[in-house]
């Protein structure tokens, strides 16, 4: 019966038939009878009886679903005194399917989580659950433990920096908590080992991802990358930025022509023809390159990339909303969730030419060791799934990238809150005195108030004319974010005001009244009269607030994206409570005159509003509304475009990663094959020279000698290089010793494997670049970098091969030399982007 009706789900994707689900939701609630009057050693002892039908073959996993969840549901009851609502019931189905399951805030998607965990977790496979942050893995793993201790399974904690051993235990537990970014690092790290026993991933099993959307759209517009230092002309990035200011923007106000031309909506810096002149002639007389070279010679481009990193800084990233500098270092801010993002660079010089704009110490630069992008890496997981509290907008992207569908779930209460229409006005100044008036007249009422921002600078300037007022207030940003959790406890209490950067995302809920939890968490002592005392008076606040209308949230601007505004409305009005919002806009708003059309402008000033007037119209939100769609779009074919890329190199990067396993894990020498493949290559790349010349090319290069007639034929000679080459690795085994010898040989393989695929990932980033010129030629830019990139990467693989034969052939029996190579491991300095 079961089956039937997860067949059915299977196969009519996109029907999002909840009605279907429903029969199992209740057929798991009446199971409520069964588990009730069970001992918790009984309770415990179900899932080993589960485990064991799962490994026998005698059950499937879809066949131990409702009284997995119904065991959960009472194992909750017991644990945490909470029992799921059917929604929540209903999600965790919609989640064990492989679906992105689209849950609003506050309806209790951590505890939804568990049920999917729970019965995936009885293969033995490993679950992953993938969190935004390590805050929310910390509090989660500890939160949940609980349950799934009580359970019988293992949960374990996947931070960075923590150790090999310490990361091989928490992969092996049945449960796994951490951030996409470390499950993603880690992935690379295996894949750079020198020894087997160092890899701590198992067989990609089961992923959960939480805030889904954030993690698979928003944080996957760039490839994550593991690189190593690499010297640096500090000066040169220094010299640079002085000439920056001799450089001036071409605009349509410029009389004169302009050095250079920003593309906002791409993010990018051209040079014009008379800013190409000018900074030649600047960098002549700065002595940077020399006049009597050529300027577009190939070993003045890098100086010129410089100068377009440089330009970038001054007029790309800017200060307290790209970035922060914090105990004197350049420190990155995560645009769409607000958040530092600790030991990350900006790779190609871009971070050394902000350090020499903010002039502070310049560090070394980094070359790319190995990188993978978001969508590929989660595409070796043999199931995913996720939620979120806004999916819907993006529900075709996880379709056409990640095969992904999306289901809305209902929620356990109406939602009742009162989304306001947006008020534009003409100025920033009228907008912020707007905001200002309706911060102080719902503070005055008591109702708590959240304001979103989506830069620090905004959130100051917002505290600053609060703190001008005298009105007490909590900001949140990445220069705070050490006191999240706190900060967030305390917005739901009366009047509380709350400034907060790009609020998506946190993961936390703000509940009217204040967090009770959270109080009774810090108390020193579980006093119970004590903790009766603060319910009485948390009731008394919470009703207090929902008299007030709940939360109310002020929209500072309007972001790129529909679903961060929805994300920033859903804070207020969780599960039936009372709530509103509102959004503020004004025309000198960025995202407003990068992304409006003057003539909406234009139409707007029309109105003849005055100064401190605004239009509320729906007209002018929809056209603001249709933007966003366009941008969203757009980012979705900035993304689609990186994984087409991503997918070429993706092919190589598993050849190259199951050349590196078989290295790591074979018994035998794959070295003698490899002889065979460079004789052969060697013929084949001299074909056309006489056989003289290939005998003395070996002679040279291996040092042997062959006896031969002019008159034999080439397979009879390739078969006589050949064997004396393996004649002469054999006695090189001999002089050393056997054990010794396939360590030296492991390691100068695994070396040269890398050395090669570093030099290669370098290569084919400065092919991407310069890959849309052929789109002028009528080519495909795709298709010929899928052409070109595979020259290259034969020819890089060939190279690997001659140098590691090379290498093993003429290997020295110098003690100090082989120590060196024996001791060889990966990059110390190792950054991550």
């Amino acid at each position: 019966m079961f089956r039937k009706i997860f067949s059915f789900l299977y196969f009519r994707k996109k029907s999002g038939n909840l009605k279907k689900i429903q029969y199992l939701v209740n057929y798991i609630l009446d199971l409520e009878k069964k588990f009730i009057n069970y001992s918790d050693k009984k309770l415990r002892q179900e899932t080993d009886k589960f485990i064991n039908l799962l490994s026998s073959g005698k059950k499937k996993i879809i066949d131990l679903l409702p009284e997995s969840y119904a065991l959960v549901r009472e194992s909750s009851k017991r644990v945490f005194g909470i029992r799921y609502f059917d929604v929540q019931i209903l999600g965790g189905i919609i989640l064990h399917l492989g679906y992105v399951a689209e849950m609003k805030t506050g309806e209790g998607k951590t505890l939804t989580s568990t049920l999917p965990i729970y019965l995936n977790a009885l293969l033995k496979k490993g679950v992953h659950v993938i969190t935004v942050n390590n805050y929310l893995a910390q509090r989660d793993a500890k939160q949940n433990s609980i349950l799934f201790n009580f359970l019988g399974l293992s949960v374990g904690l996947n931070l960075p920096n923590m150790s090999i051993k310490k990361k091989k235990k928490s992969y092996l537990s049945d449960i796994t908590y951490g951030t996409s970014s470390e499950y993603v690092f880690d992935y690379l790290r295996d894949n750079m080992v020198f020894s087997y026993k160092k890899k701590v991933q198992r067989i990609l099993n089961y992923a959960l991802i939480d805030e889904i959307d954030s993690i698979l759209i928003d944080e996957a517009r760039t490839p994550l990358i593991i690189s190593g230092s690499l010297k640096s002309n500090f000066n040169l990035y220094c010299e640079i930025n002085k000439l920056i200011f001799f450089l001036v923007e071409d605009v349509k106000s410029n009389k004169l022509k302009g050095d250079f031309v920003i593309d906002r909506e791409n993010h990018y810096i051209f040079l014009t023809d008379n800013g190409f002149k000018k900074i030649e002639k600047l960098l002549i007389n700065n002595n940077l390159i020399k006049s009597n070279i050529f300027f577009y010679n190939p070993q003045n481009i890098k100086i010129i990339h410089h100068v377009i990193c440089a330009l970038k800084a001054h007029y790309l990233y800017k200060c307290n909303i790209h970035y922060i500098i914090r105990n004197n270092e350049i420190i990155i801010i995560d645009e769409n969730t607000g958040r530092i993002l600790n030991n990350r660079r900006w790779s190609d010089g871009l971070h050394q030419a902000i350090e020499a704009k903010e002039n502070i110490e310049v560090k070394d630069e980094n070359n790319v060791l190995s990188s993978i992008t978001f969508q590929n890496y989660f595409s070796l997981y043999k199931k995913l799934s996720g939620m979120t509290g806004t999916a819907l907008t993006e529900a075709s992207e996880f379709d056409h990238i990640y095969n992904l569908d999306t289901i809305s779930v209902p929620t356990y209460k109406k939602v009742i809150r009162k989304d306001l229409p947006d008020l534009i006005y003409l100025t920033e100044e009228e907008k912020i005195n707007s905001i200002l008036d309706d911060i102080v007249y719902r503070h005055n009422k008591g109702q708590p108030i959240l304001v979103g921002t989506i830069s620090i600078e905004k959130s100051e300037l917002i505290s600053n004319k609060l703190t001008e007022m005298n009105i007490k207030h909590n900001v949140l940003n990445a220069k705070y974010d050490l006191l999240e959790a706190d900060i967030i406890a305390q917005a739901g209490i009366p009047g509380a005001i709350t400034i907060a950067t790009n609020m998506a995302g946190r993961g936390t809920d703000i509940v009217l009244g204040g967090n009770l939890a959270s109080e009774i968490n810090n108390l020193c002592y579980r006093d119970e009269r004590y903790i009766k005392i603060l319910k009485k008076k948390w009731e008394k606040r919470h009703n207090f607030v929902v008299e007030r209308g709940g939360l109310h949230v002020i929209g500072s601007e309007k972001h790129e994206s529909r679903r961060i505004d929805n994300q920033l409305r859903g804070r207020a009005g969780r599960q039936g409570d009372p709530g509103s919002s509102r959004f503020y806009v004004s025309l000198e708003d960025y995202f407003i005159k990068i992304f409006i059309s003057s003539k909406i402008i234009n139409y707007i000033k029309r109105f003849g509003i005055k100064y401190g007037e605004c239009v509320e119209h729906p007209w002018v939100s929809k056209s603001i509304e249709r933007i966003q769609q366009k941008i969203e779009n757009k980012n979705f074919d900035i993304r689609k475009k990186l994984l087409n890329f991503d997918n070429i190199i993706n092919f190589q990067r598993k050849i190259i990663f199951n050349k590196r396993n078989i290295i790591l894990i074979s018994k035998n020498s794959v070295f003698l094959n490899l002889i065979k493949e460079v004789v052969d290559l060697i013929f084949n790349f001299f074909s056309f020279k006489k056989i003289e010349f290939i005998v003395n090319f070996f002679y040279k290069i291996f040092s042997i000698n062959i006896n031969y007639n002019v008159l034999d034929k080439v397979p009879f000679i390739k078969e006589r290089i050949f064997i004396k080459l393996v004649i002469k690795y054999k006695n090189k085994i001999n002089k050393i010793n056997l054990n010794i010898f396939k360590i030296l040989e492991r390691n100068i393989m695994l070396r040269e494997l890398d050395f090669f695929w570093r030099e290669y990932l370098s290569v084919i980033e400065y092919l991407r670049e310069g890959i849309y010129l052929y789109s002028y030629a009528q080519q495909d830019p795709i298709q010929k970098y899928k052409i070109e990139s595979f020259k290259i990467f034969t020819n890089m693989l060939n190279n690997y091969k001659f140098s590691v034969v090379k290498k093993i052939i003429n290997l020295s029996s110098n003690k100090y030399k082989l120590n060196n190579i024996l001791n060889f491991s990966e990059e110390k300095k190792i950054y991550f982007e």
